[in-house]
C-alpha cells in the first residue's frame, strides 16, 4: 500500500527534485522508506545542521531548489543556524520535516522528540511553515512551498508532517503533477522612468551590484549592458561577486571593505545599489554615508531604505536593469578609469602592509582552481580575504557571511560537489573546520568530488585579532586541535600537510583524481588594514 511518503516523494519528483539531504529519524521513517522506492537520491550527512548546509550548498551551485528533510524536535532545531544563512542569503530550501502523531500535536503528551510549537522555533529562518493535516494537502501545500522558495527574494520554507500522516495508507492517487506558481516582481513604470532620468542626468554615477543580481538569471547581463551604457564603474558586494567579470573595465573589483571603495560609492552624485540592504560588510562597518542621491533596487520590499534613504524599486533585479538599460540615456563618463584608479589605489595601500604571505597565499590558490569552479568560504581571515581579493572567474564564489556562522564552507561545497558533478573547493580555518569534521564520512560515503584546504593558525584567527585590537589581548580564542591529515586518512581520504610555498601546486594536484582530498596549511594569516 501507498502511504503518505509515498506522496511526498512522488510530489518532489513532479517538481523535478533530484537530490535530498537530511539524517533519517523516528517519525520520519516513513520519508526516508519511499525514497527507497523511487528515483530520488539521498545524501545522508552526520549532523542535520550541515545537512541544510550541504543543501544549500547545491542549491547555489545548481540554480535548483535544495530539498532538506528533517526529524522532529532535535533533529529539526539542530538545522535552524545552517537555515539562517539561506534565509539571510535568499537561497531556496524546501524544508520537510517530521512531526508526532496528530493526536500530540500542541499537546505535552511525552513523546519522543516533543516541542510544544516546533513550526514556531521555525519562524525567523523560513519565509513560511506549514502543517499537514492530510495526505490530500501534502502536493499542494509542497508545489506552494517549492514556489514561495523560488519567488524573488528566494529562501527556506518549511513544511511539517506528522508521523500518522506518512505511514497510514493512503487513497491519494499517484501524483505525476503539480501546480506551481513563482512570483515575479516587475518595477513600476513610474520608477524606472524616475531612476532613468536620474542617471541619465548624473555626472559620476556608480553601480553597487550585490547578491540579487547574481541570483537573478538574467541581471549580470542586464548590469553589464547598464554599466556599460552608462559608462558607470561597477563595485560587487562580496554576494555580488561574479555579477561583472573583473576583467571588464568598467569592474570596480570588490574591495568593500577598504576605504578607497567606501569613498568612491560616497563620492557618487547617483548611486544604484541593486540587490544588497547595504549591510554591515558592504557599508565598511556602516561607515558609509552616501552625499548623491541614492537608488536602491530590491526583490524585499523591507529592504529598501532600511539603511540610507533614496528611491525605492521593488522589483528583481532582472526585471529592474533590463527596463533602466533600455531606458536611460548613453554617457561618456570615464568610468573604465575610475575603476583602474580604485583598483591601483587600494594595491598601492596592500603594498605597503608587508602582506606578503596572505597575498601569494590568494594568487597561489586562485592559478590552482580552475576558472570554472564553486568556492566556498568559511569565517575565517583567509574568507574575509576572499572577500576582496578572491575573482571567481567563470566559478561561484561562496561564502557564510550572510548569516556570519562557523562550519559552512565544508558540507556545502560537499552538496555542491554532488549536485553539479564537478569538483569543488571549501576553504575553513582550523576552528570552523571542527564544525564540519563529521562530514568527511559523508564525503567518504559519496564520493564527493571536494577539496578540502584547512588554513590551521590554532584558534579563532579572526577573532583573536579583533579582540587582541581591542583589549589588547585575546581570550578563549586559542584551541586543541586534532592531526587534520590524520584523521581525514583515518576516513579513507587522501590528506597532505603544505607550507605556503607548496600550498598551491598540492590543491592543483586535488583536481587530478576523483574523490574527496584533505590539504592542512599550518599559517597565521592577517587581515590587511583598510585605512
Amino acid at each position: 500500500m501507498r502511504n503518505g511518503g509515498d506522496v511526498v516523494v512522488e510530489t518532489l519528483a513532479a517538481l523535478g527534485v533530484s537530490h535530498v539531504f537530511g539524517i533519517p529519524g523516528q517519525h520520519a521513517l516513513g520519508l526516508f522508506d519511499a525514497i527507497r522506492r523511487s528515483d530520488l537520491r539521498f545524501v545522508s550527512s552526520r549532523v542535520e545542521n550541515n545537512s541544510a548546509f550541504e543543501a544549500d550548498g547545491y542549491s547555489r551551485a545548481t540554480g535548483e531548489v535544495g530539498v532538506l528533510f528533517l526529524s522532529t524536535g532535535p533533529g529539526a532545531l539542530t538545522a535552524l543556524g545552517a537555515l539562517q544563512e539561506a534565509y539571510a542569503s535568499a537561497v531556496p530550501l524546501l524544508v520537510i520535516t517530521s512531526q508526532v502523531p496528530r493526536a500530540g500535536l500542541g499537546q505535552r503528551k511525552g513523546m519522543l522528540h516533543q516541542l510544544d510549537d516546533q513550526q514556531r522555533s521555525a519562524l525567523n529562518v523560513t519565509k513560511s511553515t506549514a502543517v499537514v493535516r492530510q495526505a490530500a494537502e501534502i502536493p499542494s501545500l509542497l508545489a506552494d512551498a517549492w514556489s514561495l522558495a523560488r519567488s524573488a527574494p528566494a529562501g527556506p520554507t518549511w513544511v511539517e508532517i506528522p508521523q500518522d500522516v506518512l505511514l497510514e495508507p493512503t487513497h491519494v492517487p499517484p501524483v505525476t503533477s503539480t501546480n506551481t506558481s513563482v512570483a515575479q516582481r516587475i518595477p513600476r513604470a513610474e520608477l524606472v522612468t524616475e531612476a532613468a532620468g536620474l542617471l541619465s542626468g548624473a555626472a559620476h554615477p556608480v553601480i553597487l551590484a550585490g547578491g540579487g543580481v547574481r541570483r537573478s538569471p538574467g541581471a549580470a547581463e542586464a548590469l553589464v549592458a547598464l554599466a556599460e551604457k552608462l559608462d558607470a564603474p561597477v563595485v560587487s558586494t562580496v554576494g555580488g561577486k561574479g555579477a561583472i567579470s573583473f576583467d571588464h573595465p568598467l569592474s570596480a573589483a570588490s574591495w568593500i571593505e577598504d576605504r578607497h571603495t567606501t569613498d568612491l560609492l560616497e563620492c557618487a552624485d547617483v548611486l544604484l545599489a541593486v540587490g544588497t540592504s547595504f549591510g554591515e560588510v558592504t557599508s565598511n562597518y556602516f561607515t558609509f554615508t552616501p552625499r548623491g542621491t541614492v537608488i536602491q533596487i530590491d526583490a524585499q520590499a523591507r529592504v529598501l531604505e532600511s539603511n540610507h534613504p533614496g528611491l525605492g524599486i521593488h522589483a528583481d533585479a532582472a526585471a529592474a536593469l533590463q527596463a533602466l538599460a533600455t531606458a536611460v540615456s548613453p554617457g561618456t563618463r570615464d568610468g573604465a578609469a575610475i575603476a583602474a584608479d580604485l583598483r591601483k589605489a587600494v594595491q598601492q595601500r596592500l603594498s605597503e602592509q608587508s602582506l606578503d604571505l596572505e597575498m601569494e597565499l590568494m594568487g597561489d590558490l586562485r592559478a590552482a582552481v580552475p576558472p570554472s569552479t564553486h568556492t566556498f568560504w568559511d569565517m575565517t581571515i583567509a574568507g574575509y580575504w576572499a572577500w576582496s581579493a578572491w575573482d571567481p572567474r567563470d566559478g561561484g564564489f561562496h561564502s557564510a557571511q550572510g548569516a556570519g556562522g562557523l562550519g559552512f564552507a565544508y558540507p556545502a561545497a560537499l552538496g555542491a560537489a554532488l549536485g553539479s558533478g564537478t569538483r569543488t573547493v571549501a576553504v575553513s580555518g582550523d576552528g570552523g573546520a571542527m564544525y564540519s569534521i563529521a562530514e568527511l564520512a559523508t564525503a567518504r560515503q559519496h564520493d564527493a568530488d571536494v577539496t578540502w584546504l584547512i588554513v590551521d593558525d590554532g584558534g579563532y584567527g579572526i577573532l583573536r585579532e579583533y579582540m587582541t585590537d581591542t583589549f589588547g589581548q585575546a581570550t578563549a580564542t586559542e584551541l586543541s586541535r586534532p592531526d587534520f591529515v590524520a584523521l581525514a586518512e583515518s576516513f579513507g581520504i587522501p590528506a597532505v600537510l603544505a607550507t605556503p610555498e607548496t600550498v598551491g601546486a598540492l590543491v592543483a594536484d586535488t583536481f587530478t583524481r576523483p574523490g574527496p582530498a584533505v590539504v592542512v596549511l599550518p599559517a597565521l594569516l592577517r587581515m590587511f588594514a583598510t585605512t
